[in-house]
């Protein structure tokens, strides 16, 4: 699906009522993708030069490994591009390298295969100490990298298929050993561009971008069912200069989380998440829609999040943390929200999450703080707010301003609920909390409306 056409399908298609489509298709599209410039590779090889076959029954590890061995090698000028023809085709993981684009034809699906023998173990990240699920080491990501630049996941809108089934069902049994891996997983790298590509049923978190910086990702589809446990669409950790746009994305976790490292680990690491946009993002989760944390030890700073439609969800808005977690979370803007079935519509809460292990200090208490939400318009939202702050760290500078979230009908709907949180609010119906009402709170939030 070219841009465009993914453009009208996110203002015509099934979630017509989800898209902000008032403006003219003429008008300048505000973008942050041009932070990474998409280049023209003028090598090109075929997965089938090395012997692919996309019968979707031939593994084809060592022609993947083999292709991507040839690039970094040969390490030609420009890079090249490893173009994947319409098929499917089963693999293993593998390993990206530098200076590449893996570009999948229309039709073209890669595979992951089912037989967990061909899943290497790899180290823990630093700023977690274990894996996210269990203790030890991780499953490799299905598509991985580390310490690479220039890297480019494009196409003509195939397909990436985890084939989670195997995996889920292993976490639900409580039969896993390690933790399960995710679809695309890039560490310490910098100039990445995933862009018209779908993924789906990802083993666990779908893109996770590690210690990178200068990346984009969007025109993308990420689904899974809503049922799939873990199965966020867009996870950055500790990575800086990141653009998520024009992307739908359905299933059974977080759509975008915005993470930085879990508990001591995170702190000793001190590898901040900073400048990130999300921007023109369609999706449902009985989770939550735009999401800060839990994990954030690092530090959270930056984050802007607008024009945002969302429908069947848990939480729309969700800022989380917990005790032992430390960190600043701070300069978080909201704006431009349509959201329709929804438990809650924002939640911003200090007792969310849990620790690697016992050795997380009970004393190093998040710092939640210079909040925006404003503009946010939802229907059928049984809840409008919970906000609940720790009492030795409340949240401060938490500022809303023209928000309308209608209840339910036919159900019990929750007034908004606050604890150890101070700002303001302007323009929000239901009324909210006393907390955030007051004039002298107001004023404190005056120069954010």
């Amino acid at each position: 699906m070219h841009r465009r056409d993914f453009s009208r399908f996110l203002c015509f298609g099934v979630v017509v009522l989800l898209i902000n489509c008032s403006a003219s298709e003429n008008a300048e599209v505000v973008t942050c993708s041009g932070i990474v410039p998409m280049r023209h590779r003028e090598d090109k090889i075929s997965i089938t030069d090395f012997g692919g076959v996309g019968d979707g029954v031939t593994l084809n590890t060592k022609a993947f490994r083999e292709a991507i061995y040839r690039i970094e090698h040969l390490n030609r000028t420009g890079g090249t591009l490893l173009y994947i023809p319409s098929g499917e085709y089963l693999t293993g993981p593998f390993n990206l390298t530098s200076h590449m684009t893996l570009y999948f034809a229309r039709g073209a699906v890669i595979k992951a295969t089912v037989d967990v023998e061909q899943w290497p173990l790899v180290a823990p990240l630093p700023s977690y100490g274990r894996g996210r699920e269990r203790p030890g080491g991780r499953y490799m990501s299905f598509i991985h990298g580390d310490g690479l630049h220039d890297i480019i996941i494009t196409g003509e809108n195939g397909t990436i298929d985890g084939q989670g089934d195997i995996w889920w069902n292993m976490w639900r049994q409580r039969t896993l050993e390690f933790t399960r891996p995710n679809l695309i997983e890039l560490m310490n790298s910098r100039s990445i561009i995933i862009s018209n590509i779908t993924f789906k049923n990802s083993p666990f978190w779908n893109i996770h971008p590690v210690y990178c910086s200068d990346l984009v990702v969007n025109y993308v589809t990420i689904l899974a069912p809503a049922d799939s446990p873990n199965t966020d669409g867009i996870d950055p950790d500790s990575s800086s200069h990141v653009c998520i746009e024009d992307s739908y994305i359905s299933t059974g976790d977080d759509l975008v989380a915005v993470k930085s490292g879990w508990d001591e680990y995170g702190i000793a690491y001190g590898h901040p998440s900073r400048d990130i946009t999300i921007r023109r993002l369609t999706g449902s989760s009985p989770f939550a829609g735009i999401a800060v944390g839990s994990e954030t030890s690092g530090g959270v700073e930056n984050v802007l999040a607008e024009h945002i439609n969302l429908f069947n969800m848990g939480v729309g808005i969700h800022l989380k943390t917990n005790i032992g977690r430390g960190g600043v979370i701070r300069n978080i803007t909201v704006s431009d929200v349509y959201m329709v079935n929804a438990r809650k519509g924002i939640k911003i809460s200090g007792d969310v999450g849990d620790h690697p292990d016992e050795n997380y200090n009970p004393n190093a208490l998040p710092v939640l703080k210079d909040v925006i939400i404003k503009d946010v318009w939802g229907e059928k939202v049984q809840q409008p707010g919970l906000i609940k702050g720790l009492k030795n760290a409340p949240f401060t500078g938490i500022c809303f301003f023209n928000i309308s979230l209608g209840g339910a009908t036919g159900r019990r709907n929750l007034p908004w609920q606050c604890s150890d949180v101070s700002g303001g609010a302007v323009q929000v119906s239901p009324l909210p909390c006393s907390e955030l009402t007051s004039s002298q709170q107001i004023g404190a939030c005056s120069s954010s409306f």
